[in-house]
């Protein structure tokens, strides 16, 4: 049997855990993966690209654990009434291959990527980092906000987004929580001020969101829009600036925003936790995560998930896995059931 936690007990899990409580445990699983990466099978995801939209396979393993993760990033899809994104996975045990854990990763994927963002915001902002900037408005804003107050303390929010319904959603949803919220007119004036500006947007073009003169000195960018080719939101001057730090470079470099800088150095961000290369180096410094989401985060969140919701009523258990008493005999499976009242064949021997 398989464990299986679908959307409804994800949903009952973080209500009654706490988003905070959760992204903090989560950190600690995302930094114990990332300490140990050189363990990990590292290949940049498939992706199928359409008129519509993209849809993803995303594969790695430790040796021990496999992990997938099936997602869609569809920019279009709210005007129809769906999300943009939506996502599922499971774990394999590489012991015998068979499925262990099967998991919605719709809420699992907000959960990592603002996870993965407070992670990166903890080694390369400031220490007296204050301020967020939200540019970007959409289904990430509360739990990037939620990761940047359970990490860092930041309860001082500056948000711009396009469409006013969108900021209105992030200011009813957060400022009953305890968040001081600036709505502003712009990109520029809510990175004005700001000592960690997060990016999240949804339009699949080259777009310039947020411009070089809009960045000051010792600023921490998390650009975590930017995650496939063609889809950027970043002035490129920005790139000449900061220090920069991704996740898999071979990925980044084809989907991140350092696709239009395509020899820019980086910096892999599981260096930085591991101690062998400098996070920040100076207070005046701009870093940058030019993060596109990477396998590694959902082998975290998937096995992060599972240990937490082992053993309670949020799990269901699947049949999936066919399971003859003789493992070489699967067609035992299907076999008709034998009529009593017929003979049984004979076997002649030749």
């Amino acid at each position: 049997m398989v464990m299986f936690l679908d959307v409804a007990q994800t949903a009952r899990w973080i209500r009654t855990r706490g988003v905070e409580h959760l992204l903090r445990g989560l950190v600690d699983y995302l930094e114990h993966d990332f300490s140990r990466w050189e363990h990990f099978d590292k290949t940049p995801r498939v992706a199928s690209h359409t008129p519509f939209g993209v849809i993803e396979l995303m594969p790695t393993s430790d040796g021990t654990e496999y992990a997938y993760k099936y997602v869609n990033g569809h920019p279009s899809n709210p005007a129809r009434g769906y999300q943009t994104v939506t996502a599922y996975g499971a774990l394999a045990d590489v012991h015998n291959g068979y499925p262990t854990f099967l998991s919605e990763m719709t809420l699992l994927t907000a959960l990592r990527t603002a996870a993965t963002s407070a992670l990166a915001a903890r080694l390369l902002a400031r220490p007296d980092a204050e301020v967020l900037a939200l540019v970007g408005a959409g289904s990430q804003a509360e739990f990037q906000a939620l990761g940047m107050r359970a990490v860092l303390g930041v309860e001082r929010l500056r948000v711009f987004d396009v469409d006013p319904l969108a900021v209105a959603k992030v200011v009813g949803n957060l400022v009953p929580l305890g968040f001081e919220v600036e709505v502003c007119p712009d990109a520029a004036t809510a990175a004005r001020g700001a000592d960690v500006v997060t990016t999240c947007t949804a339009d699949k073009a080259l777009a310039t969101v947020l411009r070089d003169a809009d960045v000051r000195a010792g600023v921490h960018l998390n650009a975590i829009g930017g995650d496939c080719p063609g889809k950027t939101e970043l002035d490129p001057a920005i790139l000449d600036r900061a220090a920069v730090f991704v996740e898999y470079p071979p990925q980044t470099r084809v989907e991140g925003e350092i696709q239009a800088r395509p020899d820019h150095p980086v910096t892999e961000l599981a260096a930085v936790v591991a101690g062998t290369a400098p996070g920040r180096t100076s207070a005046d410094q701009i870093t940058l995560f030019d993060s596109v989401g990477f396998a590694v985060e959902d082998f975290s969140v998937l096995r992060f998930a599972r240990d937490q919701v082992r053993g309670t009523d949020l799990v269901t258990e699947l049949d999936l896995v066919a399971a003859p008493a003789d493992p070489k005999d699967l067609f035992a499976l299907v076999a008709p059931v034998p009529d009593a009242a017929v003979a049984s064949p004979r076997v002649l021997a030749g």
